[in-house]
């Protein structure tokens, strides 16, 4: 159950399409002057070394930020404005040119908080909740973070619906075991009925399991039977199937796609993601099965 670590795979191409999304919500979302509540169902250890053991041994951010920053001769001239929000943001962690930290969602979300907002993490690993709650501890923010290592799934429902009224809510498990599948179903579904006039935000891998490419059709027909707004983006960055090494061996592909799934998503949304797909797959893509899905209802 506590096998999984974000720290493998901090900075990859799901980080770069997730993160970006996540800004591009709360960005829109903090223009009102009322107090808004973002809960990080799933929040990891927050901050993670790209130079660390983990992340070298993954390589992961390799095929992410680190492909983005490394300025391959068919960049484009400008970067799409969410794209270049996304990296400003991961520069700021970091010293000019270097690239040696990388921002996990709490901390991006407390960079794009203002003084009347609130961040509730939720982290049941519990070595990356010790982490994270040492991570948070140097932000010195008081009572306006906090920190539980509890379950998410049942952790969200004692701060929904917000006295504010307005929340923003993460939900991006490992998927190690199925039943993270049908839990985040339920626990938008809950969440719904509590508090229907919130942002749901989810992250899900797209991989070879049924219930991977069910999760978003599942999701799509509860914003449906809630007459809510949704979206769903998905980038594809190479192809899933199993190849060969130079010696023979058979090589994984890892992780070739993902999506995030938004219900009540801000209008501005998907204008933004559709300048900025289109870059990832140029930037990001390794062969021809590189690609995205923009859609929305």
């Amino acid at each position: 159950m506590f096998s999984y670590r974000h720290a493998f795979h901090a900075g990859n191409h799901a980080d770069v399409l997730k993160h970006t999304a996540l800004m591009a919500i709360l960005q829109h979302l903090t223009q009102k002057d009322t107090a808004l509540l973002v809960v990080d169902t799933h929040a990891g250890a927050g901050l993670y070394r790209l130079d660390g053991d983990y992340a070298q041994t993954s390589g992961e951010a390799d095929e992410g930020l680190l492909r983005l920053t490394a300025k391959p001769p068919a960049a484009p001239a400008e970067r799409a404005p969410a794209l270049q929000a996304y990296l400003d943001m991961v520069a700021s962690f970091n010293a000019k040119g270097r690239h040696r930290v990388y921002p996990g969602s709490p901390f991006i979300i407390h960079q794009l908080l203002r003084e009347q907002d609130r961040l509730k993490l939720f982290e049941l690993h519990p070595t990356d909740a010790r982490t994270l709650l040492a991570n948070i501890g140097q932000l010195n923010a008081g009572r306006q973070i906090e920190v539980f290592d509890q379950d998410g799934f049942e952790g969200l429902k004692k701060f929904l619906p917000p006295p504010s009224r307005r929340a923003l809510v993460l939900c991006d498990p490992s998927y190690e075991i199925k039943s993270d599948y049908p839990r985040v179903v339920a626990m938008v579904s809950e969440a719904l009925q509590r508090f229907a006039t919130g942002t749901y935000m989810v992250w899900y891998p797209l991989i070879p399991r049924p219930e991977s490419h069910d999760l978003p059709r599942k999701l799509k027909n509860l914003a449906i039977k809630a007459g809510k707004s949704w979206l769903n983006a998905s980038l594809n960055i190479k192809s899933n199937k199993l190849g060969k090494d130079a010696a023979g061996e058979v090589v994984r592909p890892g992780l070739s796609a993902s999506g995030v799934f938004v219900i009540n998503p801000p209008h501005t949304l998907k204008a933004l993601l559709k300048d900025a797909l289109p870059q990832m797959v140029e930037l990001l893509g390794q062969d021809q099965h590189a690609s995205f899905v923009l859609e929305s209802g």
